[in-house]
This record gives C-alpha cells, sequence and structure tokens, in this order.
C-alpha cells in the first residue's frame, strides 16, 4: 500500500468527499472505488477517519488516502481497429489514435487499448496485471503516436527494464505557442499542483523530470518542435512546455489554446525506440502525425 495527500482549495468548500477525491486523483479512483475506500476506514480528513463519502471538504483540510493493492479487474477483449506498426512473437507497437484510452481502470473496464489488444493478441494474462496486461508505457487520451506493447512476461520484464534505464527513446512532435528562439533542456522535477489537483506542475517537490527540446520549424505564432523524453512524469512535456511558457497549442490544461480544424493537443510520439527483449536488436519505429494535426501545420505554413 502508499499514501497520497491532498489540501482542499477555498473552491473545494462542500464538495463531496467522494467526488473530491475522484477528481483529486486525475482519473486514478473513480468516484464508486472512492467511496469503497472511505468506507473501509481508508481515508481521514485532518488526522481523523472519515466514513462517510458525503462528507463535505473543507477548504484548506489536508485529506490522506491509503491507496490499496489495485483492484484486479477482467479486462474484456473488444473488436477495437488498431493502426499496427509492428508485431512478432513478443512485442506489438501500434499507433494511437486520439481519444483512445490506454488501459481500463476500476468501473471503466471497456473502450481502451488494452482490450482492443487482448481481441487481437489472445489470452495476455498474467503479463504486469490484469488490468494493464503487456502495457510498458502509455500516453494521454488526447496525445497520439506510437506505443509498445510486450505479449508475454519476458518482453515485459526487459522492457520495463529499458524504460526504468532510460534506454527506450521517445520522441514527440509539439506544436507550441510562442517563439522557441534555440534548442532547450527543460530540467525541472514534476510532481501535482500544489492548488489545481487536476494538474502537475514544476514544483520542488516534484520528480526529476527531463525533456530535451529541438526547434524543427518557427512560425510568425507558432513553432513546430520535437521533445524526447529522458524520463517519463505524467504530463512531463505539457507541463515543461507549458512552465517554458509555450504550451502546448490545444492543451487547454496547461494554457495552451485550441485552433479551429484540431481534435485536441498537437502532441504525438512520432519515434519510437527500443532493443528487441528476445534477440537484442534495435528497433526504431516512426509514425506521422494525425491528419488534423497536419491539417493544422499545413495552414499555418500558408498563412504563416
Amino acid at each position: 500500500m502508499r499514501t497520497v495527500s491532498w489540501r482542499a482549495a477555498a473552491g473545494d468548500h462542500g464538495e463531496r468527499l467522494d467526488k473530491w477525491i475522484s477528481s483529486a486523483s486525475v482519473g486514478e479512483f473513480t468516484r464508486s472505488r472512492a467511496q469503497k475506500m472511505i468506507r473501509n476506514g481508508l481515508v481521514a480528513v485532518d488526522g481523523r477517519s472519515e466514513r462517510r463519502p458525503s462528507w463535505p471538504v473543507r477548504a484548506g483540510s489536508e485529506i490522506v488516502v491509503t491507496i490499496p493493492e489495485p483492484e484486479l479487474i477482467e479486462a474484456v477483449p473488444e473488436d477495437i481497429p488498431l493502426d499496427v506498426v509492428y508485431e512478432d512473437e513478443d512485442v506489438l507497437v501500434v499507433n494511437k489514435p486520439r481519444g483512445l484510452v490506454v488501459h481500463p481502470a476500476a468501473g471503466n473496464p471497456r473502450g481502451t487499448l488494452v482490450n482492443a489488444v487482448l481481441h487481437r493478441c489472445g489470452n495476455l494474462k498474467g503479463i504486469n496485471d490484469v488490468i494493464r496486461p503487456g502495457i510498458v508505457h502509455r500516453l494521454d487520451k488526447d496525445t497520439t503516436g506510437l506505443l509498445v506493447v510486450a505479449k508475454n512476461d519476458g518482453a515485459h520484464r526487459s522492457l520495463a527494464a529499458q524504460v526504468k534505464e532510460r534506454a527506450v527513446k521517445r520522441v514527440y512532435l509539439a506544436l507550441v505557442h510562442g517563439i522557441v528562439a534555440s534548442d532547450l533542456t527543460i530540467d525541472a522535477p514534476v510532481g501535482r499542483h500544489p492548488f489545481h489537483r487536476k494538474r502537475m506542475a514544476v514544483v520542488p517537490s516534484g520528480r526529476p523530470s527531463v525533456t530535451l527540446v529541438r526547434v524543427l520549424e518557427g512560425f510568425v505564432h507558432y513553432t513546430l518542435v520535437e521533445c524526447e523524453l529522458k524520463t517519463g512524469r505524467t504530463h512531463q512535456i505539457r507541463v515543461h512546455m507549458s512552465h517554458a511558457g509555450h504550451p502546448v497549442v490545444g492543451d487547454r490544461v496547461y494554457g495552451g489554446e485550441r485552433l479551429s480544424g484540431l481534435g485536441g493537443q498537437a502532441l504525438h510520439a512520432w519515434r519510437l525506440g527500443f532493443r528487441h527483449p528476445v534477440d537484442g536488436r534495435y528497433l526504431e519505429f516512426r509514425a506521422p502525425p494525425p491528419s488534423d494535426f497536419q491539417d493544422v501545420l499545413d495552414r499555418i505554413r500558408r498563412t504563416g
């Protein structure tokens, strides 16, 4: 088990505790799971156990949640189309579309990449866990691009070790606001935002986070950059670019504005490289950005 804590902001005053925890966890817990944890005595408010899901949150209160081991749910195979870039007996590389969640969560077991992979690959039980079989790394729901899935335990152990050792190459294309004058390295710790519980932020207490930024193309109001992850924190590129004064276009959570024709944030995992878990060959794949991203780029190029 592990514990997390948050402090309620002024705007949270009066909100139900179960709803607040679900929101504070940024989707990690559904409201029904938050209710279950509260009733099981896993939630403390200002040092005292609180077992009422309807308890009204008070501004300034510290809420501490003891998180139990993940609830193992059965992910159901579903016939969801996949853009497969590469596949063999050990790994599957897919180009994830915008809007597709990577793995199920308690209370939301369907319509995810995992459900689609189970339909394509058959039984992946026992790899990682039942909720996230084969998942080595993730992409946000509205981030598109390349993702590798392990098809057996050996592949999962190898790929997970490569991610931990920062040996997996993960490079993204991002259209950002403003003029990025030159390449830069953003080395700034990322953690939970102290006031806005749905966001991450650069905070002193955060985990070490490094993003390499290379300028590809400049426009009057925007810059197309390539961002390489040297660490893999939640929302890392989005947080780092916003911190640098250049939020990702379409990323309203971190200050980006939506452009007409763009279905979400202009962030695409376009290069992915790793050592094959069995024979050690270095494999690297590329995927062009989705059509809405490319159309916006073409429009900006025409208009400057």
